[in-house]
């Protein structure tokens, strides 16, 4: 069942909601929250949707089953919206149960509920929200036990804040008790699904994954969605990497723009720091001239972007995969970028160590493709594995190298990988000097203009990204004897392996699945696409960006194979929408 609280931008819902959120999840019900807000000021509408599901799907889904009207201005058409059946949870004066016969309404006076609670008038409007917490708990059957534990945990530093929220959670739950008469079928039961998880959002998950990555250097500028993670790095690094004497290891700069930010990461990445910034699709943009340095110079470095619906401005709080396409090829001139794809926090929180050891194995800016719903929006997620795997920092020469060499070439290749050799500032070798040059120039980093340095130079990068195919993490793969098959990556990952079942259960239709990981393709993407006849590339853009860089990548009779399944409106992909989607192209 999906729960959705429609309230008022900054009425304080979040704590509500999240506790909310967390009391299922405590009574083992696998559970997701998404959060869809307003980008400009507050008092403007906002929903929350709890996604409560036994099987463990937690993509958004499409139905809305119980509704928490909350906010005048919204209350009629998100009544309105709703399928028949559905359950209506209301504040009295909206009068909503005048709208329609065919739903289930429930009337709650919660300013009557909330004045004895909270004597102070001013903190009414936001402990009122807990009044709707404790009325769903008593119509669904929440443990009250497991709402105190989540209120304690929200209110966790606040002790007089949890016991007046839980005090308004009470009255809620006794006003339902003894004043409304369940009507609806829907309730939550008491499972074992959830036991060892956590609850966590995509950019905390990064930002832990980049500290034990070992990044001692962030430069950013703010931008939604992506502050959050540069911001979550703050308190984790002054939490864990300050020294004994008080002095930390890592430096955290917020730069005067986006091009800025990146340009210090390439300072940084050349002196040897594992260095990184975040941002969203229009900082990502401003950043296109020194990514272009860092790819021809060879420079190492992480960049997150937490896409957003572009183009322009867009809508700066909804969800898109819309800089795939603009990302593999950030800059002027012939460049080719390696993008990591994560679908869950956990992969926020690993691939940050794969994307750090790429940058400097590779020598080039490394992308890590989120988006809003991972980065932002609430994620049940099994523990973070502690990194085993040492630190990988390429082809870089010590004074020893160098004494035993006498010397090397910094743009060469000398294994036959496309990967040239690099010492970091401050080695103590007279050869250990080279310059890291942005123009024309030859394998000893030398100035030059020479058609042929140039054409060496650009086919050893090219080389070097053919490199990055076997090193790149691998696509998860299931296939059986389908003759359908489906592509998918990121977050659109939870909607379609619902979405598989849909179709192995409505329609007998059983789909091979492959879900992509990274940027360039590995051997197993070409493989899939030869054993189907028609593969769905589904994604979250307008103009399907993904699937025109498997256009570029396959052999151009398999091409013919591919299929378009985009999404565009700035919500999370749902299993429904896909497979209503995909049974009309193949005419079902």
């Amino acid at each position: 069942m999906s729960i959705q609280v429609a309230t008022v931008n900054g009425s304080g819902s979040q704590s509500s909601n999240t506790v909310l959120l967390r009391s299922i999840f405590q009574m083992g019900v696998p559970v997701s929250g998404k959060n869809l807000f307003p980008s400009n000021i507050a008092g403007l509408p906002t929903w929350y949707t709890i996604r409560a599901n036994k099987d463990g799907y937690i993509a958004r889904k499409k139905e809305i089953d119980f509704v928490v009207a909350m906010n005048s201005e919204t209350a009629q058409e998100d009544v309105m919206s709703l399928a028949p059946g559905a359950a209506v949870l209301y504040d009295e004066p909206l009068n909503l149960s005048s709208l329609r016969s065919d739903l289930i309404f429930y009337a709650v006076p919660y300013d009557k509920l909330v004045a004895p609670v909270c004597p102070e008038a001013k903190l009414r409007k936001l402990v009122k929200n807990m009044i709707y917490v404790g009325v769903v708990a008593k119509l669904l059957d929440i443990d009250l036990v497991e709402v105190e534990k989540a209120i304690r945990k929200q209110f966790a530093k606040k002790v007089k804040a949890a016991n007046l929220n839980l005090a308004a959670v009470k009255a809620g739950f006794d006003y339902a008790a003894a004043n409304l008469v369940k009507r609806d079928p829907y309730f939550i039961k008491r499972m074992d699904k959830t036991a060892g998880k956590i609850i966590i959002d995509g950019n905390s998950a990064a930002a832990l994954g980049c500290m034990f990555a070992g990044v001692t250097m962030v430069a950013w500028y703010p931008i939604t969605p992506s502050s959050s993670l540069p911001e979550s790095m703050i308190e984790y690094m002054k939490r864990f990497r300050i020294d004994a004497d008080g002095k930390a290891t890592f430096a955290i700069v917020q730069a005067e723009d986006e091009l800025a930010a990146v340009g210090m990461v390439l300072g940084a990445g050349w002196a040897g720091a594992r260095a990184m910034t975040s941002s969203a699709g229009p900082g990502i943009s401003l950043m296109a001239e020194f990514v272009g340095l860092g790819y021809y110079a060879e420079v190492p470095g992480v960049i997150w972007d937490i896409q957003r619906v572009g183009p322009s401005t867009g809508l700066p709080t909804r969800t898109s995969q819309g800089d795939i396409l603009s990302t593999a090829f950030l800059s002027h001139g012939d460049t080719k970028n390696i993008l990591l794809l994560p679908c869950s926090a956990e992969e926020c929180f690993s691939m940050a160590g794969d994307a750090f050891d790429l940058a400097e194995q590779f020598q080039t800016l490394v992308f890590v493709m989120s988006d809003l719903d991972l980065g932002m929006n609430n994620w049940m997620s099994d523990p973070f594995k502690y990194p085993e795997k040492p630190i990988n920092r390429g082809k870089v020469l010590s004074k020893e190298d160098l004494d035993r060499l006498g010397g090397f070439a910094r743009y060469k290749d000398v294994d036959g990988d496309g990967i040239g050799y690099r010492t970091l500032p401050g080695t103590d070798h007279p050869a250990a000097a080279y310059f890291a040059r942005g123009s024309g120039h030859n394998e000893k980093a030398q100035y030059s203009e020479r058609p042929d340095d140039f054409e060496r130079n650009m086919e050893r990068l090219n080389r070097k990204f053919e490199t990055a195919r076997s090193f790149v993490p691998r696509p998860e793969v299931s296939t059986g004897n389908s003759k359908i098959g489906i592509i998918g990556y990121g977050t659109s990952h939870w909607g379609l392996i619902e979405s598989r079942d849909q179709l192995r259960q409505e329609y007998n239709i059983e789909t091979d699945y492959l879900r992509l990981r990274a940027y360039p393709f590995t051997r197993e993407v070409h493989d899939f696409v030869k054993q189907h006849d028609r593969v769905y590339v589904v994604e979250q853009n307008r103009d399907a960006q993904m699937l025109s860089l498997l256009k570029l990548d396959l052999e151009p009779a398999l091409v013919t194979r591919l299929r378009s399944i985009a999404h565009i409106h700035g919500l999370p992909l749902d299993a429904r929408s896909v497979t209503d989607e995909l049974m009309t192209m193949e005419g079902k």
